[in-house]
């Protein structure tokens, strides 16, 4: 009974609290909160019968980084130059040509926290690049790299992204969030901006009604106990939007992949459980019922986990991604092109209609 009416009053619009979401996840069979989710999912929706996914490209703007994130293989330290790359504009018109040319709208742009590429630097590649392609969406930069745009050019991470914003920025990836915990923070990622700096550059950018996304990456040292606070704090951010702003669009779960990585060396290595997935998702749709969008991270967990997803409280597929090397460097090899979402969609019972990243039809 204490179960069903915690369930209940998630269902009905409260915020449950951190000890009651912990008691669903440690108590609650995963088909009652996959089935409640599911409900709640529906109720969220326009059309509920309805799986969204996207086309858009992923391109890496560098690879130095001073972050020391333990769980990436991608980036490389600044003095390490036979590695390092910063991606020219030929290359970018080229990649984006591409991309539009398989349908797709946007760019999903990240990179490293490079020491010497501050805001004159993205203004300018922002603007060449709306300038080749008016009609081009850039959901550029998480908030780590904004609030370290921020401190080597000297200015507020608000001004960074007015700046951004006027020079092309679209809206902001939930990229670097991994786990909203100081703790975790600083064992995984030991340089990279605090959880409390992830929070206010996003709090700032929904001030400035930019769309953004929520990001968490679990499954390495973080105990259950931190992945509920990670939703907690996600949830209680978005109540602070103004109405009528976009605030936080999705939430995006995937499991961290240990592949080569530090982490993997310091004994902690991935070990994949679906049950323990769709128990996220479902619990993140409980908890998280002032976002309306939760993705199914297909990449990380394979398609059959993807589509369970979508019956646990998913909605969205995510992008076939056209590009994708920083996962992937660690060892997520799923992909996808426009006809295997679609048919996996369908295999799941739902009807797929392509989006663009504020969750609008194309199609």
């Amino acid at each position: 009974m204490v179960l069903q009416s915690i369930i209940e009053r998630a269902l009905a619009g409260e915020h449950i609290s951190r000890e009651e979401a912990l008691r669903l996840w440690r108590e609650a069979p995963l088909h009652l909160l996959a089935s409640a989710a599911d409900h709640l999912r529906a109720e969220k929706v326009a059309d509920p019968e309805v799986v969204t996914w996207q086309i858009d490209r992923n391109i890496n703007t560098t690879n130095v980084c001073v972050s020391g994130c333990r769980f990436c293989n991608f980036h490389c330290k600044p003095h390490q130059t036979e590695r390092h790359f910063i991606t020219p504009i030929e290359e970018y018109i080229r990649k984006t040509e591409e991309m539009f040319a398989l349908g797709g709208d946007q760019l999903l742009l990240q990179g490293g926290m490079h020491p010497r590429l501050g805001i004159e630097y993205y203004e300018e590649l922002f603007r060449a690049l709306k300038e080749h392609f008016p009609t081009l969406r850039l959901n550029a930069l998480g908030a780590p790299e904004v609030a370290h745009i921020a401190k080597i050019s000297n200015i507020t991470t608000q001004r960074v992204l007015e700046r951004l914003v006027s020079a092309g920025l679209s809206s902001l990836p939930g990229a670097g969030a991994e786990i909203l915990v100081e703790r975790v923070r600083k064992m995984i990622s030991p340089a990279k901006p605090s959880a409390e700096e992830w929070l206010r550059v996003m709090h700032e950018a929904h001030l400035m009604n930019i769309p953004t996304t929520a990001t968490m990456m679990y499954g390495h040292i973080e105990s259950i106990e931190e992945r509920i606070e990670h939703l907690i704090r996600l949830r209680d951010l978005q109540a602070e939007c103004p109405e009528g702003n976009y605030g936080f669009t999705a939430f995006i779960p995937w499991i961290f992949r240990s592949e080569g990585t530090q982490l993997e060396q310091m004994g902690y290595s991935t070990h994949f459980s679906p049950n323990e997935y769709l128990r996220l998702i479902a619990i993140a749709r409980l908890v998280l019922n002032n976002i309306r969008n939760i993705q199914a991270s297909w990449l990380t967990v394979g398609k059959q986990t993807a589509q369970m997803a979508l019956h646990s409280g998913a909605n969205d597929m995510g992008s076939i991604m056209i590009e994708e090397n920083v996962v992937s460097s660690a060892g997520a090899h799923n992909r996808f092109d426009r006809e295997g979402i679609c048919t996996a969609i369908r295999e799941a019972g739902f009807t797929p209609r392509l989006r663009n990243q504020l969750y609008e039809y194309r199609d």
